[in-house]
């Protein structure tokens, strides 16, 4: 019998902005598979999902990876939670995706800023003061612009392992800003695999004495802010074939600003004011090759005779990509395109 380590990686009930939790469940000769991985259980209570006199919450596996920290017996399991009766928790986003057949492509490009916690600031910004202005650290190389790379290194070497489909990392904007991107068929899997990337992500910055700062705004000022643009298709736009299809997809998000703000991640005001790469929160428009709108249409979806994908440029670095793919798919299925 082989002892298995099986991580339950899950969402609390913090609020306005959820937090990822985890405890190792050890179980002998694990397949692998997810319709392996048991229904586990845990206290509700002290994650902000349950009562103290009623806290028994579960956990339903929904995707398994290898842990690349524990090679060999080792397995993430992303979980969806659950009330005690096993209807789906009040903070389970994942259970208000529509999108069965998975239909629906999403590749989120999660943004992200390394934080000092002696300091309080990114890494690589100096104790008093600020370093130079933005315009050298984005994609950048060098002492002095590409700070915490050994980390997102590390990090992208993880991902890789563990069998996420990471399609690229780059040096951000600001200094100690970076992104990865992954890329998957199935609203539900890509949310997943950014959520395990996140877990991954944080792990690997506590070895270092880091945090990760997933405010859309860690640094006030003339500093960019950090965002998880959503780009998303399903056989409609893949095969539409036609400007006027896309234009009334565009158009069907103009009357749904607020659904969208509202689970676009907390305090995205402060990043989306039309200044650096946003357009205001407030407001709405869309454009080929513009990334300065709310959604952005790409020029490979121009030059592919207009099939192809939308970047919603909205969502904040914090939101949950469950919440944002289910409001997107809401949306776009609305589109009056016939």
């Amino acid at each position: 019998m082989t002892k298995c380590k099986l991580e339950y990686i899950w969402l609390d009930g913090y609020e306005p902005t959820q937090s990822l939790r985890s405890k190792t469940n050890i179980v002998e000769d694990f397949s692998g598979k997810v319709e392996d991985a048991p229904m586990w259980g845990f206290d509700g209570s002290s994650t902000e999902q349950a009562p103290g006199g009623s806290s028994d919450c579960l956990l339903k596996p929904v995707y398994v990876c290898p842990d690349p920290d524990r090679i060999g017996t080792g397995f993430l399991v992303m979980c969806e939670v659950l009330n005690h009766d096993g209807s789906a928790h009040a903070s389970n986003g994942r259970s208000t995706i529509d999108d069965d057949d998975d239909d629906f492509w999403f590749g989120f490009e999660q943004e992200y800023t390394i934080w000092d916690p002696e300091t309080n600031l990114p890494i690589g910004f100096p104790a008093e003061g600020y370093p130079g202005p933005q315009g050298p650290y984005y994609c950048s190389v060098g002492a002095g612009k590409a700070v915490g790379r050994e980390i997102v290194e590390e990090h992208l070497e993880l991902c890789l392992e563990a069998g996420l489909n990471v399609e690229g990392i780059n040096a951000e904007v600001m200094m100690g800003q970076w992104e990865y991107q992954i890329f998957a068929k199935g609203a539900a899997e890509a949310g997943d695999q950014i959520w395990v990337a996140r877990y991954l992500l944080e792990r690997t910055a506590e070895k270092y004495g880091m945090c990760i700062n997933w405010h859309p705004k860690p640094v006030k000022g003339d500093w960019n802010g950090s965002g998880m643009h959503a780009n998303f298709s399903n056989t409609l736009l893949r095969t539409a074939g036609s400007k006027e299809v896309f234009e009334a997809v565009c158009q069907a998000f103009e009357p749904r600003i607020k659904e969208h703000i509202d689970v676009y991640g907390a305090d995205n005001d402060q990043r989306l004011t039309g200044l650096h790469e946003t357009q205001s929160i407030d407001k709405f428009s869309y454009g080929v090759s513009d990334r300065g709108a709310s959604i952005r249409i790409p020029i490979f979806t121009v030059e592919h005779d207009w099939n192809g994908y939308l970047e919603d440029r909205r969502p904040a670095s914090n939101a949950d990509p469950y919440k944002v793919a289910s409001v997107i798919i809401e949306t776009v299925k609305s589109a009056k395109t016939s």
